[in-house]
């Protein structure tokens, strides 16, 4: 009995050596829960990826992977990339500084002072910039926008359809001057391209192009900052003395 029994013995413990041990399944009640998605989630992680990476890279594939979820999910709360790069948009228009310098300015240089601060904005982000050329957003922040807009620019007296429409100028054009400023400032090629164009205008042929070489150098003479100031006195006294077509006066 003796030594059979040492045998089973062995064979046993051999045997058992050979079982692999199975780990407990952790419970889904014990593992890290995930936070609940959010739009404000959502916009706020295209917001970091968007500083770090560019808005090229604000895709819903790529927050998708950045949420760890699918991107049929985020759909639930943006419906597409347009609406997406709005909301990124509306979110960075928080940092407008929306009181227009010292409270002892005029209406127009508080106004001034707000679209400079928006375009500063913009300018910081030349693709964000060229977006809103097209995009609409609606959050909270253009709101407030165009609230302080307006209340400024009805300061001045003028009617409320000229003022309101003047807005939309206003704004489209501040847009513009951040989308073109912004993408000379950044992109490499943006110089030479405009030292080409210089020269093609000082070189035209006054037979062929009078005006030009009539208005020549004033057509490329001044720093941005003086014709930002000039654009905005233009629009500004064309939008308080302009009556909107139809309008009661």
């Amino acid at each position: 009995m003796g030594p059979r029994h040492t045998e089973l013995s062995v064979k046993r413990v051999r045997y058992d050596h050979s079982v692999t041990v199975r780990r407990e399944p952790i419970s889904r009640r014990e593992r890290p829960a995930k936070p609940a998605l959010s739009r404000q989630w959502i916009v706020d992680t295209a917001v970091r990826v968007m500083r770090a990476e560019g808005l090229e890279k604000v895709t819903m594939r790529r927050l998708a992977k950045e949420l760890d979820t699918g991107p049929a999910s985020l759909y639930v709360y943006v419906a597409s990339t347009a609406e997406l790069h709005a909301a990124v948009l509306d979110a960075l228009l928080g940092e407008v500084d929306l009181t227009g310098g010292s409270a002892g300015e005029g209406w127009r240089e508080q106004l001034r002072a707000v679209l400079a601060s928006y375009t500063a904005v913009l300018f910081e982000h030349p693709q964000l910039a060229r977006s809103a050329l097209v995009a609409r957003p609606s959050g909270e922040h253009y709101l407030r926008l165009v609230e302080r807009v307006l209340d400024l620019l009805s300061r001045s007296g003028a009617a409320r359809e000229q003022v309101a429409w003047g807005v939309d100028k206003l704004l489209q054009d501040a847009t513009a001057t951040a989308a073109e400023q912004s993408t000379q400032e950044h992109d490499p090629m943006a110089a030479d391209d405009w030292n080409a164009t210089g020269r093609a205008l000082q070189s035209v042929d006054a037979a062929t192009h009078p005006a030009i070489k009539a208005h020549m150098p004033a057509l490329v003479s001044g720093s941005p900052g003086d014709r930002m100031g000039w654009s905005f006195d233009v629009l500004v006294n064309g939008i308080t003395h302009t009556p909107v077509p139809g309008a009661k006066g």
